[in-house]
């Protein structure tokens, strides 16, 4: 086993086996995708569908399947099909409007059911999209989705704002949780919260800390430095 598997296996020992790990796999390649699989990584995030999660979904062939596959990127509109084709979880749901067009496509991907996170933009931040931190626009979006009949509501993700220094994140994380518990007084047929997405490499302490049970964590598995997909013939 590669480094890239001792350090997927560190980080799995090293955290509550209740908390999830999404491996995130931005601008890595098929082989290192294939090394974290199997080291054992059941759950791979990705934040652009096509070409790079499309082609490498397709490269990695029957390893892809071992593995549940999490978008957690921003989801366009004109993405959706080949995304439905990709994603087991699509995390960043921000408005009833993705969700409805969501809930269009999942049949014609051979699917009866997705199952969604709604996003929080938990620092209410002008450059990240997300639902705003309040809990009556949520529980209405809740209620709305309802007529939704091929997505199944999960959960909640926030990013919460970057900061150096993974204290200064507290509060957000904070503020989601309690969202998260409000919300699960409403009671919808399509909504089953039982996920936490929040905390990053910097971050997932503090963040299960506060109550996150799947944390996304790209660097401290594969190290700083993402390699460049172009670059090493992958992408054309």
């Amino acid at each position: 086993m590669g480094k890239i598997g001792d350090n997927y296996k560190k980080l799995r020992d090293s955290i509550p086996p209740y908390v999830t790990i999404v491996v995130a796999s931005k601008m890595r390649t098929p082989d290192e995708v294939k090394e974290v699989i199997q080291a054992g990584a059941e759950d791979i995030g990705e934040n652009y569908v096509y070409p790079e999660a499309f082609d490498k979904y397709q490269s990695l062939g029957d390893i892809a399947k071992k593995a549940r596959w999490h978008f957690i990127g921003h989801l366009q509109k004109n993405k959706i099909n080949k995304a439905l084709f990709i994603f087991n979880v699509i995390q960043t749901i921000e408005s009833f409007r993705k969700a409805k067009e969501i809930d269009k496509r999942v049949k014609g991907a051979g699917k009866s059911i997705i199952p969604v996170f709604l996003e929080i933009n938990s620092g209410r931040e002008e450059s990240k999209t997300g639902f705003p931190p309040d809990i009556s626009i949520l529980k209405e979006a809740l209620v709305k989705m309802e007529e939704l009949k091929h997505i199944k509501i999960k959960g909640l993700m926030t990013m919460g704002p970057r900061f150096g220094d993974p204290e200064e994140a507290r509060p957000y994380f904070k503020l989601t949780k309690e969202l998260f518990e409000q919300l699960k007084d409403v009671e919808t047929k399509n909504s089953e919260l039982e996920t936490l997405s929040m905390g990053m490499s910097n971050s997932y302490k503090v963040a299960i800390e506060e109550g996150s049970n799947m944390v996304r964590i790209g660097s401290l598995i594969y190290g700083s430095q993402g390699r460049s997909l172009h670059c090493c013939g992958f992408l054309t």
